[in-house]
């Protein structure tokens, strides 16, 4: 008689638990505390969490709980931090941590005045942003400063050229702007567009964070983006595994993308953050091959020098067989991603008279 083994079945997994174990690693394993890495990346996860009203389980936030004790020492020691510091005292605060510290925080960075001494208005944004959530500021929409953002994202020729600080920073914009996606930032015709241009040229380098930040800023905005690009950034979510180091750095690892991945997918009520986090070392793995299109595209353009044109339909014939098969693909698809692509091209061609 043959003996029948049977395995007991694999419990289900405990989302809530799971991100209880995500937001551990994250706070315990990856960086040192007094690291300004820990301090962008537990920001970071907390924003998203924060955003998504995510639910936790009472015991998620516990590892946070010696740093929020800490934090005006923290603070007063280190200014140069205080974005970081609020975000994440706020988000700790709004998912549900024991503590009302958020609000005498905001108060003394209003009151030392370190907004003004930041250069760019993406950081002032998000200075002001984050002390209107404690009452020790007005609204972004009740000062100059909502033009002047709004005026950056209204010229689309910024955002047909790679320029990747330019694009994070029009993403980020967008964020702030509709409060992460609690209310309309009424973006202009031109900004949308802006965005439009990002995520061809994210989906040409299958720079897979920023397609999903671009996929995000395009939803908060009321628009629904590519089926192509939304597909792409689903695929790559699923390509990150959370593992052991096996030798690569913490710092340079697939970490943020599987965040945003992840957030554009629960925005729109798909799956994320589902693979189990285990003990040990924390570090993303991204198991997908990215090669991209965008720097061969480039190449190609260079090459061609005076014979370069604006026009994508008289161009395609002679760039298409340039390129390797891969390229090639990644560069046909973000064609039929976007009715924009002629235009956009337009402007990445660089040609005379464009």
């Amino acid at each position: 008689m043959t003996n029948i083994i049977v395995f007991p079945a694999k419990a289900p997994l405990d989302g809530a638990q799971n991100m209880a174990s995500l937001l551990r690693g994250v706070a315990e394993r990856r960086q040192p505390l007094d690291d300004v890495y820990w301090l962008k990346e537990n920001a970071e996860l907390l924003s998203v969490l924060t955003a998504l009203e995510m639910q936790l389980p009472p015991a998620a936030l516990a590892p946070f709980e010696r740093f929020y004790d800490q934090m005006e020492e923290r603070l007063r020691f280190y200014p140069q931090y205080y974005r970081f510091f609020l975000s994440i005292c706020l988000d700790l605060e709004d998912l549900g941590l024991d503590g009302c510290k958020g609000q005498s925080l905001c108060r003394w960075v209003a009151s030392t005045g370190l907004v003004e001494a930041e250069l760019s208005d993406l950081q002032r944004a998000e200075a002001t942003r984050l002390l209107a959530r404690r009452g020790a500021a007005d609204p972004l929409s009740e000062g100059d400063l909502e033009q002047r953002l709004n005026r950056f994202v209204a010229r689309p020729q910024t955002f047909a050229l790679p320029n990747k600080k330019a694009a994070y920073e029009l993403t980020h914009i967008v964020f702030y702007l509709s409060e992460y996606g609690k209310k309309d930032p009424q973006l202009s015709e031109e900004a949308l567009v802006s965005l439009e241009y990002t995520g061809l040229l994210a989906y040409l380098d299958q720079n897979h964070d920023l397609l999903a930040e671009v996929c995000l800023a395009l939803r908060f905005a009321g628009v629904t983006p590519s089926a192509i690009w939304s597909q792409a950034v689903a695929d790559a979510h699923v390509a990150i595994v959370p593992a052991g180091p096996q030798g690569r750095h913490m710092a340079m690892d697939g970490f943020h993308t599987y965040l945003v991945t992840g957030w554009a997918q629960r925005v729109t009520g798909q799956s994320a953050f589902e693979v189990e986090i285990g003990e040990g070392p924390l570090v993303f793995r991204d198991q997908a091959v990215t090669g991209g299109a965008l720097r061969p595209l480039s190449k190609c353009l260079y090459d061609l020098g005076g014979a370069r044109r604006a026009d994508w339909s008289a161009m395609r014939a002679a760039i298409l067989p340039y390129l390797d098969a891969d390229s090639r693909a990644i560069l046909q698809r973000a064609e039929d991603s976007s009715a924009m692509f002629g235009s956009f091209f337009k402007g990445f061609s660089r040609a005379a008279g464009a």
